[in-house]
């Protein structure tokens, strides 16, 4: 493995483990989700803002009128995406939550087929067909928690929307390609920063410097570092490896929501969770169904 491969390896690791913590930040913040996103946008505004303007990417020129426009509409899109992914962890748990939420890249592929023209192989098929297996054991799935059953359903629609959002920005991102992608992350914040301000109460801010802390670090460690560590990883590895690292962000966001607020997956939620997991893996890493069936040599 190269010094390249190294780094990268760890770049990615790093920004996948912020990741899963996430959801622990959004709970102890105590703030609602839309406070909770505009001040992640805010602070990560502020410190993208610093790395762009380190990096030389706030000149003129840099980014065209229309490509600033799309990525815009990525930043519409990728705000709505936390609302409601920080919304549904009340009623679905963050592991159930995130989980969910990892349908995304059967979003993608449906959206890329509508609107890109790609085709949806066999291949592809037979893993979206898993995922829905999988999202239907987690629905019939009983919640372990006491907010019902209703509250659970809408968790989980909630998760949804958030992945459907996301591959919408993924989207935008596809038609970007070419543009420094820590000047897409500073537009996506900024644009959230002003999408939430007039929802704002601003009479009524966190009282005490342990939300104040949670809520800045949200923006620059789970914004700003995490988009430099992400978008730096992209960068020197293959895809592959991209694919396969990012299955750490599901796996240590069920461990924290385990080793932080005691919930565990009932049976059929872990069959669930497991199935989408491998679905898409297999969507991400190119798997065919004869290699996740073949036998391994021992």
């Amino acid at each position: 493995m190269n010094s390249e491969i190294r780094t990268g390896t760890a770049q990615m690791t790093a920004a996948m483990l912020i990741s899963g913590t996430i959801g622990w930040f959004v709970v102890m913040s105590g703030q609602p989700v839309s406070g909770v996103v505009f001040w992640r946008c805010l602070f990560g505004a502020v410190s993208l803002l610093v790395v762009c303007a380190g990096m030389g990417l706030l000149r003129p020129g840099i980014i065209s009128l229309k490509s600033a426009g799309i990525a815009v509409f990525g930043g519409v899109a990728i705000v709505l995406n936390w609302l409601l992914l920080f919304a549904s962890y009340s009623h679905a748990s963050i592991s159930i939550a995130t989980t969910v939420y990892n349908t995304q890249p059967f979003m993608l592929l449906a959206l890329g087929a509508l609107f890109l023209g790609e085709r949806i192989t066999a291949t592809k098929l037979f893993w979206l067909t898993l995922a829905f297996a999988g999202m239907a054991a987690i629905v019939e799935a009983k919640p372990a928690t006491a907010g019902g059953h209703e509250g659970y359903g809408l968790g989980i629609l909630l998760a949804l929307g958030a992945a459907f959002f996301y591959a919408l920005a993924a989207l935008a991102a596809k038609r970007l390609k070419g543009t420094p992608p820590h000047l897409i992350a500073l537009i996506q914040v900024a644009t959230g920063v002003l999408m939430l301000l007039p929802t704002m109460n601003f009479s009524d801010l966190p009282g005490d410097s342990q939300s104040w802390s949670i809520l800045i670090t949200m923006g620059v460690v789970h914004t700003g570092l995490m988009y430099v560590l992400l978008y730096g990883a992209i960068q020197k590895l293959p895809i592959h490896l991209t694919g396969a690292l990012s299955f750490i962000y599901p796996i240590a966001a069920i461990l924290v929501d385990r080793v932080a607020f005691g919930h565990a997956l009932q049976p059929l939620q872990l069959v669930g969770a497991a199935v989408i997991l491998v679905a898409a893996a297999g969507m991400n890493l190119g798997w065919t169904p004869a290699q996740l069936l073949r036998p391994r040599a021992g």
